[in-house]
């Protein structure tokens, strides 16, 4: 780990200084996913900037439309438990709580889950070429031991994974990201967020550097009984997904309204398919119906030896997503085995 300056200013323009006037800056809240790559030494900033103190950013708040904005320092905990996302986004709080463990969830802020860097052996280890780590070395990855890897999405430069199931949901339910920087404020749909990893697979998201997230927003949205989230993993708990499926539904009556699809565990960012939405959309609940939307999200998807098995598993695992959300039973946080 390399030396580094620490800040902690008092107001949220103060962070906005702070970071600006340093490129190699970094903001610090959890700390969950920072503190590991400064110790990996994958991550080397010269200063970090420390916001767990700043006002205004740790509330969940209702908005005149009838959603959520959900403040970047409000922990993974307060999200999954708070009775609006429960009553209003379960797909939401049962996603955070597939996702690492309590310790964790309880340190990780919202802003911060989605600035995670995404998961490969290779990024994380600098004995070894990366292009997400030092552009232009080389992708280990793709003729390596790649098991865990991305099937979609993918560029020659990288095929590593997001590793947020929080994202996932937030994708599906097409939130909104609120952030602020020199220039002022903006609002970055979710899915423009995170980024593929094309030539430039260094950049995760399109966040300036100099900005910082202060909110997620959750748009009004009648996906509260049809839902599910499937996640599958090497182990029961505390495990990265290989695979996990976000799918809530609209019902009317024997027919599918309106329908949200995303996938976790496959590409550079949390892999959303309106194409196959759309063509769940007035169609009735049928395994036909869900073979179909899975053809549609799995048209392009590539393995590379070792990840071939995802491409069959990601088809199995949006088929049971489909099928449980449309009956209204949605995979238990608590009891994981899958019915």
């Amino acid at each position: 780990m390399n030396r580094f300056a620490y800040a902690r200013p008092a107001d949220l323009a103060g962070a906005v200084r702070e970071v600006a006037a340093e490129p190699a800056a970094r903001i610090i809240a959890g700390g969950t996913n920072l503190v590991d790559l400064m110790k990996y030494n994958v991550e080397r900033p010269t200063r970090l900037i420390d916001i767990t103190r700043l006002p205004g950013l740790d509330a969940i708040e209702t908005t005149p439309a009838g959603g959520l904005k959900i403040g970047a320092l409000v922990t993974n905990t307060t999200v999954a438990y708070d009775a609006r996302i429960t009553t209003l986004y379960p797909l939401l709080a049962s996603a955070i709580l597939a996702g690492a463990s309590p310790q964790l969830r309880n340190a990780a802020s919202t802003g911060g889950n989605l600035l995670q860097r995404t998961r490969c052996y290779y990024f994380y280890d600098p004995g070894t070429p990366c292009n997400k780590r030092e552009p232009g070395s080389g992708c280990s990855a793709r003729s390596g031991v790649n098991r865990i890897h991305a099937i979609l999405g993918t560029s020659e430069h990288c095929i590593a994974t997001h590793p947020s199931d929080m994202c996932v949901a937030l994708a599906a339910l097409e939130a909104t990201v609120h952030v602020t920087g020199p220039n002022g404020d903006r609002i970055i749909p979710f899915d423009a967020f995170h980024r593929l990893p094309g030539d430039h697979p260094e950049q995760d998201t399109t966040l300036a550097y100099d900005e910082i997230i202060t909110a997620v927003e959750l748009p009004p949205a009648p996906f509260t009984t049809h839902y599910t989230y499937l996640k599958l993993r090497d182990r029961l708990s505390y495990a990265f997904a290989l695979v996990s499926v976000a799918a809530t539904l609209e019902m009317d009556g024997d027919t599918i309204k309106t329908a949200r699809l995303a996938l976790g565990g496959v590409a550079h960012k949390p892999w959303r398919d309106t194409a196959a939405e759309d063509s769940l959309s007035g169609q009735p609940p049928t395994a036909e119906t869900y073979a179909r939307a899975a053809d549609i999200v799995l048209a392009g998807a590539k393995g590379y030896g070792h990840n071939d098995f995802k491409i069959g598993l990601a088809r199995g695992a949006i088929l049971r997503a489909l099928e449980q959300a449309a009956a209204g039973t949605p995979q238990s946080q608590s009891d994981k085995r899958i019915r």
